[in-house]
């Protein structure tokens, strides 16, 4: 929720959450035998099906961020407050139509196309690697890293916010590279959550940020600055993160696996109550909300488009990060019936937590600011499209189509680049879309991640079989410990408590 709030960029959790599972149900099964309750050893099909429950859960995470009528294109009736009860409802009639709908083609895309889907791959990877006979050294070494590392990133956000109280306090605001740049944005924030995720997305995304926030705040946003009266400008939306997926091979009995896959059958008058093939939640959603927009008109068309835009890529979105699952449990040897099931109780989980998660943040922080921490981008950017979708290219400051033109030729040229060119060459070519991150939130997020990036790099170079082990548990440790700070911060919040000091910079001249 931290990342779809602050930058809107989220990599694949998968295989965190495979370790986090190994960790705490390990843990559980040795305190059980230690207390002389007998239990049965656990498995690599119980941690795949937890892993599922996991990523079924935190998938939900969204933000309904549906401004007052003070906010352009938001006109009397036509908003709800955010609510537990509604959200929650709204999402259990939503989020279980995507559940079934890639069913139907699991055994097609796995077995028959022998589709990679890398996120789940790399997941399985892991969770072999534990539940083998050397998995259990190497799975110490990782329960330590993650455990330690933890414990630090919670004990530092938890320093951090002894001097952050104020604005542009703390070393969240720290001029790393002296106060112009800070005024650009281009400082290190000490946030070990970015950190964690520079080191699980890999290095073309991190340089693909870095130098989109070059292209934005080291060059575009200088020379338009002057501009800026003639911007449109929002401040509530309605946001949707990226995803950045992850990579690995693995082999292992092609007959046992597929037949163990086969096996379980799922009704087909069930399992054809949708179809799709690929992840396309973004595209079917910018579809969705342009005609919705468009046919609802000014009086309630930003509204209507943004709520059928997150219906949309709900529904495409939870169907596609089954299949990541489904290839997973395809390598583990796991029942896909299972993990419907686990599918299904982490959705459930997820329409419940992730309403009671939003609304504390909602209530703690200044949600949806774009001068603020919480920015929630995505937002930004799909309110102005529902906006654009009502208003038409009138809307449009001056020039920002002949922007719009050229930055959308430079995206679709990177791309065939990518794809047509021979991989010693496509391997540089920066990804269009992660350029466009830091355009939303600033370059300072980006560096985070590149240290991240950095360290990795640095890690492979010194010892590339601990790096391989260890980088997934330092990074989930990193995340989880950052994130979990956010619960007793959130409340402190609550509670009207004020962090004692504030540590800011100024220029002496």
């Amino acid at each position: 929720m931290k990342l779809n709030l602050t930058t809107g960029l989220v990599p694949t959790l998968n295989v965190s959450a495979a370790l986090i599972a190994f960790v705490v149900l390990r843990c559980w099964t040795q305190a059980l035998g230690r207390l002389g309750i007998a239990s049965r050893p656990f498995t690599r099909q119980e941690n795949t099906v937890v892993q599922t429950c996991a990523v079924a859960c935190y998938s939900i995470a969204r933000t309904y961020e549906m401004a007052g009528e003070d906010t352009e294109g938001n006109v009397p009736g036509s908003y709800k407050e955010p609510g537990i009860a509604w959200m929650t409802g709204f999402l259990l009639a939503v989020s279980f139509v995507g559940l079934l709908a890639l069913v139907p083609l699991r055994k097609v895309m796995i077995i028959d196309y022998k589709l990679t889907y890398p996120s789940g791959t790399a997941t399985a990877v892991l969770i072999n690697g534990f539940h083998t006979p050397h998995g259990d050294a190497m799975a110490k070494q990782q329960v330590n890293g993650f455990t330690k590392y933890f414990a630090m990133s919670f004990f530092w956000s938890f320093f951090q916010w002894f001097y952050s109280g104020g604005d542009n306090c703390g070393f969240s605001q720290f001029p790393t590279f002296g106060l112009k740049a800070w005024q650009q944005t281009f400082f290190f924030d000490f946030s070990l959550t970015y950190v964690g995720a520079g080191m699980i997305c890999s290095h073309l995304v991190n340089l693909s940020l870095l130098l989109g926030a070059f292209l934005s705040w080291g060059v575009m946003w200088p020379l338009i600055s002057d501009l800026k009266g003639n911007c449109r400008h929002t401040r509530k939306q309605h946001e949707k993160p990226a995803r950045i997926q992850g990579e690995d091979i693995l082999v292992l009995d092609e007959l046992h696996r597929n037949e163990v896959f086969a096996r379980d059958n799922i009704p087909s008058w069930l399992a054809y109550t949708g179809l799709t093939d690929i992840n396309m939640a973004y595209n079917y959603g910018k579809v969705a909300l342009f005609i919705l927009a468009a046919w609802a008109g000014k009086d309630s068309g930003v509204v209507a488009g943004l709520v059928g835009c997150g219906l949309v890529k709900s529904l495409v979105s939870i169907s596609a990060d089954l299949m990541h699952d489904f290839k997973t449990g395809h390598l583990t040897l796991t029942s896909p019936r299972s993990m419907i099931i686990a599918q299904a109780i982490g959705t459930v989980m997820g329409c419940i937590i992730s309403p009671l998660t939003f609304l504390l943040f909602y209530n703690a922080f200044d949600i949806g600011n774009p001068e603020g921490y919480w920015k929630a981008p995505y937002a930004l950017v799909y309110r102005n499209m529902a906006i654009l979708g009502v208003e038409g290219f009138s809307a449009l400051p001056q020039h920002c189509l002949q922007l719009c033109y050229g930055f959308f030729g430079f995206a679709v040229a990177a791309n065939l680049m990518r794809d047509l060119c021979p991989a010693k060459y496509s391997r540089w070519v920066p990804l269009p879309m992660a350029m466009g991150v830091p355009f939303l939130v600033g370059a300072s997020f980006a560096i985070d991640m590149c240290i991240g990036s950095l360290i990795v790099f640095t890690w492979h170079m010194i010892d590339k079989n601990k790096a391989a082990l260890m980088v997934p548990a330092v990074a989930s440790g990193l995340i989880c410990g950052d994130g979990l700070w956010i619960f007793p911060a959130s409340l402190l919040a609550l509670a009207k408590i004020s962090p004692p000091m504030c540590m800011a910079f100024r220029s002496t001249h």
